[in-house]
């Protein structure tokens, strides 16, 4: 008898003998044939993350409704952008949405998390709304950041951005480690950054500062492929990027199945907490839009491999497919789910709309937690009070 027949016996059983006991399935995580046959690549590592993972039905389909949930939220945002609703960068996740919901199915409330400028999946899974978000991009001021902040700058409680500059915001990871290590606070920083970043001279003395520290940091590369247009191949002398670095350890996963990204991110935060010091978690993932929306994502690649991707990679249907298989849930019940989040975005785009722009007197505030001084806006010869009127962040889901 089967491993698998024997967990449906046993769930028959304690239905028939009325127990209220929950049944935990053993999944087997996907191996994707690029990586050699093998779930993870491992530098300076003996015993990797586990190739199990264990689901409860519950957690199973709040993954899927989150990221699905990503998903329809960049849509949404990928529209308004070509309406010209959205004006400045806007950089898609969607494709990536395994990487953001694993990672944060993972972390606990004092952990924090700092990203690059693709952080909408971050903003929909971090802040108070997804109304909130959507409004962010519009510039109105119901927006996470008052409107002020837009597609790149959106922060929430133990979420430091989405920031703009390409590997800046590493060091400032580092920056955060250092604090929950001051404070003793228990806490882990996640640091993302993306292949683009990856050769920075930043990121390899953040590398050394949290190693030579012993910082409580886990730095996560998100290899999409292509830095802006240019294949990591083509970029770097060493792509495989979770071996890098001659002092810190590294595991490389798939970033389109979800459970290895879960279990990367168990491993790493485990060896962050057990006081081995910093680890690098690159994750193999795929971005279906362009680098941004004024990029047709075309002159790199062909349509054939963005679409070769979607069908044998998505991490979506990868997500909706484990489900039925394993019957964790039935195709009606995904089907729900989908209904339930395409009519909540609609509805909270609408919301958003029914909000206004932020006005310009607005600009100089909440710049400093306190400043008794007025502050001089660029080009508009003025100088305007700094006051202090909005909330810190948002509620974490």
């Amino acid at each position: 008898m089967s491993i698998l027949n024997k967990m449906f016996a046993l769930k028959q059983f304690c239905r028939n003998k009325g127990y209220s006991t929950v049944l935990k399935r053993c999944l087997t995580l996907n191996v994707d044939t690029a990586f050699d046959n093998k779930v993870y690549r491992l530098h300076q590592i003996e015993t990797g993350p586990s190739i199990t993972s264990e689901l409860e039905k519950a957690e199973a389909l709040k993954l899927f409704k989150q990221m699905d949930m990503v998903r329809r939220t960049e849509n949404a945002l990928a529209g308004l952008y070509r309406e010209k609703k959205i004006r400045g960068f806007c950089h898609l996740v969607v494709g990536q949405e395994a990487v953001c919901v694993g990672i944060n199915s993972i972390m606990r409330p004092q952990d924090t998390i700092i990203t690059s400028y693709r952080c909408h999946g971050w903003a929909v899974l971090r802040c108070e709304s997804i109304s909130g978000v959507i409004a962010e991009l519009l510039g109105f001021q119901s927006g996470a950041a008052r409107g002020k902040g837009g597609s790149m700058h959106i922060y929430g409680p133990q979420f430091f951005g989405g920031n703009g500059i390409v590997g800046a915001h590493v060091p400032l990871g580092v920056g955060i480690g250092l604090k929950h290590k001051y404070t003793n606070d228990g806490a882990v920083s996640v640091v993302l950054y993306g292949d683009g970043a990856a050769n920075q001279g930043q990121v390899f003395e953040a590398f050394n500062i949290a190693k030579l520290l012993m910082l409580p940091v886990l730095f996560i590369v998100e290899n999409n492929y292509y830095g802006l247009g240019t294949a990591s191949h083509r970029s770097s002398a060493n792509p495989e990027y979770y071996r890098t670095c001659s002092f810190l350890p590294g595991i490389r996963c798939s970033g389109m199945d979800i459970l290895t990204v879960r279990e990367s991110t168990r491993y790493g935060f485990k060896h962050i907490l057990d006081g081995k010091g910093p680890i690098i978690v690159e994750m193999m993932t795929y971005r279906y839009f362009g680098h941004s929306m004024s990029d047709p994502g075309t002159s790199y690649r062909d349509r054939d491999e963005i679409s070769s991707v979607r069908e044998r990679k998505d991490a979506i249907q990868h997500m909706k497919n484990m489900l039925v298989e394993s019957k964790l849930a039935t195709p009606e019940e995904i089907k729900a789910i989908e209904t339930e989040n395409k009519k909540l975005v609609t509805a909270e785009t609408e919301k958003a709309f029914k909000d206004k722009e932020t006005p310009v007197e607005e600009l100089t505030a909440d710049c400093y937690k306190s400043f008794p001084f007025p502050m001089r806006v660029p080009k508009m010869h003025t100088w305007i009070p700094h006051k202090n009127i909005g909330k810190y962040g948002s509620v974490s889901k």
